[in-house]
């Protein structure tokens, strides 16, 4: 029995850290937020979600059997989202800043406080815990499935620049040190939502493995469209005297040297105009990647995992 509680308490402590530093994560996002003073480009969705996931389990662990363990990851978890949500109302734009308000009042206000009123007004003793226990654990196992869009990304794009291995891989060890935690302590409320969890974290890490050396699909392909050429050639300046006109590129109309220096100021071009799309390009993959890979983050804010 002491064995027992001593490797449950372990699992337990061991999830308490691996946890706080994915939960540490998005800390360089919002640096990045207050430098510049401006949360353009981000969303508050999955912190709000990470909020409200603390706030779940931190009520059930307030009717829960020895859960001391649940209590400290989700206290330490709801400081942080709450500090990230606040951060980013200070400096979200007008739309962003009502669109996160009203998130928090769906969820946060209406959504928590109608399960809290329903559970105290209609549930007692071990049914509550039940309850509360179905609830928690249906809302991670949908956070456990959210990081799925990550896994169509990489597969379409044959790119893994959308999902890091570094945080593929402690998610992956925080879902087996909470699945221990819950198997050991016979709860299946926090065991079997981790089950998920281990198994999404085995699929990142191979696509990872399989993808990583592979050439990535851009998703925004560049169009090369070479048009007609053609040359305004100063019909003066051959000894004619007639206006300038827009002529097709004959050879046999204009000196070699002319064609050549002509050739060489489309190709120059062309060569313009293929690296400005591709700056394009290469900007547009960024900033869906900088949303990609800080919503994958935040997504995984999901308290006791």
């Amino acid at each position: 029995m002491a064995v027992h509680f001593s490797l449950m308490f372990l699992f337990g402590l061991l999830g308490n850290a691996i946890s706080c530093m994915v939960c540490l994560a998005p800390l360089p996002t919002f640096y990045q937020i207050w430098k510049k003073k401006t949360s353009e480009g981000f969303q508050s969705l999955p912190y709000v979600i990470g909020l409200f996931s603390a706030m779940l389990w931190l009520f059930y662990a307030l009717f829960a059997k020895d859960a001391m363990l649940l209590v400290t990851i989700n206290v330490f978890t709801f400081f942080m989202q709450t500090l990230y949500i606040a951060i980013y109302l200070l400096y979200a734009t007008k739309k962003d800043m009502i669109t996160t308000i009203k998130l928090l009042s769906f969820f946060n206000v209406v959504g928590f406080g109608a399960i809290c009123t329903l559970t105290l007004a209609f549930t007692h003793g071990f049914l509550r815990v039940q309850v509360l226990g179905w609830i928690c654990m249906v809302f991670s196992l949908c956070v456990f499935v959210a990081p799925l869009g990550i896994v169509r990304k990489v597969i379409k794009t044959k790119s893994v620049e959308f999902m890091p291995i570094s945080l593929s891989f402690f998610l992956t060890l925080s879902a087996v040190m909470w699945f221990m935690y819950g198997f050991l302590k016979k709860d299946p409320y926090v065991a079997v939502p981790n089950i998920l969890g281990f198994t999404f974290g085995i699929l990142q890490m191979v696509l990872y493995m399989v993808y990583r050396k592979s050439t990535p699909n851009t998703a925004l392909p560049l169009k090369k469209e070479v048009p007609e050429a053609k040359v305004v050639i100063d019909m003066a300046k051959l000894g004619e005297q007639q206006p300038n006109q827009v002529l097709p590129l004959d050879p046999t109309a204009v000196p070699r040297e002319l064609i050549v220096e002509l050739l060489n100021v489309a190709a120059a071009a062309e060569q313009e105009e293929e690296q400005r799309r591709k700056e394009q390009l290469n900007q547009h993959m960024k900033q869906q990647q900088r949303q990609e890979r800080y919503g994958f983050h935040r997504w995984d804010c999901r308290g006791i995992n």
